[in-house]
């Protein structure tokens, strides 16, 4: 399930036409694309699926995921297109929900939606929705995954795994009470905002010496990692002792007898994993301080293309492809 393997996705994209109009084509690793429209500005474009998030956050979500793809390349997202499909048991009421969900969260990004599609049909087994957001950025302003440079620190912005335990709160209630207690359950639950990277990408966006973003979304920190370092044809080396691991994540791991390699590819959407200048860490470390967001130094960037993973002094490989625990834990496998 979720993304193509990129050797797949790149016979996917391999029959699209070049245009030298557009600056970043689609690319496995790259969550957005970017064209340009006139002089120095470019269009930064992305599209993002939701489905199989609690309906009582599906319209924030929908909004969220894509305009985070956009605030990572250093972006606002301004226009954005919503497709809503359905069973056709689905309600109408439903729709007007979500819809009003999708409505508050636009508004309260400054996004306005232009256009869409709503709609029942029989091969639909569940509710879907698909977000495309447009945003505007200078050419000089423009991040990518492909800008780290040998040297830079690897930054993480918010834990890891966090994602998988607020959605375990909320889709195991009595399970999650088990392993967490009922009042950290209660807590988690209420912690869905989290799942953004908007706010963040934006204030990373304006220091200076911010080099390369990405999500640590499908596939966590291992898939994020990997595609900078493949983008930017760089290795890296990071400290296992420095990645901050939340206690209930933790939990999880004993429950479901994960290993480090599996923690480290859980699904952490609102996790951004970012190449940073050293000369502007510790101005990195204030912007997210002053403004009450977790911030991690797990590593360098280095010239070689080695990808080490130092676990208590040792070095060992960082694992070359993810194994998302994500579906098998949320659909209550043990």
């Amino acid at each position: 399930m979720g993304k193509l393997p990129p050797e797949k996705l790149k016979i996917l994209l391999s029959c699209i036409r070049k245009d030298p109009r557009v600056i970043v084509p689609p690319t496995s690793g790259f969550d957005s694309g970017v064209h340009l429209i006139d002089g120095d500005r470019y269009l930064v474009v992305s599209t993002d699926p939701c489905i199989g998030v609690p309906e009582s956050w599906f319209g924030w979500l929908l909004i969220h995921y894509v305009a985070s793809d956009i605030a990572l390349f250093g972006a606002k997202a301004e226009f954005c297109t919503i497709n809503l499909l359905g069973p056709p048991s689905t309600k109408p009421a439903v729709f007007h929900k979500i819809m009003r969900q999708a409505c508050t969260a636009a508004d309260d990004l400054g996004m306005t939606i232009v256009t869409g599609h709503t709609g029942t049909y029989e091969g639909v087994s569940t509710l879907l929705g698909v977000c495309t957001a447009y945003g505007f950025v200078h050419k000089n302003k423009l991040i990518t995954p492909g800008g780290a440079k040998p040297g830079d620190s690897v930054v993480c912005v918010k834990p890891v795994g966090l994602e998988v335990a607020i959605n375990y709160a909320l889709s195991h209630k009595t399970l999650a009470e088990g392993l967490f207690g009922a009042q950290k359950t209660q807590e988690l639950r209420k912690l869905v905002n989290v799942q953004t990277c908007v706010r963040s990408a934006s204030l990373l966006a304006e220091i200076p010496g911010v080099h390369a973003m990405h999500d640590a979304t499908e596939g966590g920190l291992t898939a994020a990692l990997n595609e900078i370092a493949e983008a930017s044809r760089v290795g890296f080396v990071v400290e296992m002792e420095r990645i901050h691991i939340p206690e209930e994540v933790e939990k999880l791991k004993e429950f479901f007898q994960l290993s480090d390699e599996q923690v480290l590819s859980m699904s952490s959407t609102g996790t951004i994993i970012a190449a940073v200048d050293s000369k502007v860490k510790d101005r990195v470390a204030d912007v997210m301080s002053q403004n009450n967001i977790e911030v991690r130094f797990l590593g360098t960037f280095t010239q070689d293309k080695h990808r080490i993973l130092l676990k208590r002094g040792k070095e060992t490989p960082f694992p070359r492809s993810a194994d998302d625990p994500y579906e098998r834990m949320l659909a209550g496998a043990s």
